[in-house]
């Protein structure tokens, strides 16, 4: 059904593949039991941001079956530059962050999918795409009937933040 769905890509099914730490982690505390079928799709970086978003409006069909699709990753995700000892984010994590905070809630999409255009904050932020993809997903899914909401919203060890967005039916 969903290789039915995307129309801009190839793509085919891998039972023998198992679930990365960005997915498996994440599901791990929301059903423990392992009792929910999940199919989750591989993120091609040789291919740009625009890309990624484009593919996930093709599986817009699978919201209206109730199925929960979850884009995992960060917003701000710089190992190189982690500080295990600092409580809250660097001035360039905390801006980054705030600034697409904002831009999500403004609903400000191709600035979003143009991250790369953000400025040296958003270098910092993202040095490489596989973090950041997983949010387009989302946002390309969102309607203009849903509500949007964060949570999990700071910056932690200096380069990191988790903040979550959440898209409803109103």
């Amino acid at each position: 059904m969903i290789c039915e769905l995307v129309t801009q890509a190839r793509v085919g099914l891998d039972p023998e593949r198992g679930l990365d730490h960005d997915c498996w982690s994440v599901l791990r505390s929301m059903y423990g039991g392992a009792d929910i079928p999940v199919v989750q799709l591989s993120l091609d970086t040789s291919q740009p941001a625009s890309f990624h978003y484009g593919l996930a409006k093709d599986l817009a069909p699978l919201r209206a079956q109730d199925v929960l699709i979850v884009g995992s990753g960060n917003i701000v995700h710089n190992l190189a530059l982690l500080d295990f000892h600092r409580p809250g984010g660097f001035d360039w994590a905390d801006r980054f962050n705030e600034e697409l905070k904002r831009r999500i809630l403004a609903g400000e999409h191709d600035e979003l999918v143009a991250y790369d255009a953000l400025g040296s904050d958003a270098r910092l932020a993202m040095p490489t795409p596989e973090h950041y993809l997983p949010l387009l997903y989302v946002l390309a899914l969102q309607a203009d009937s849903d509500s949007v909401s964060l949570f999990n919203d700071q910056t932690v060890m200096g380069s990191i933040s988790m903040t979550s967005v959440m898209l409803g039916r109103q």
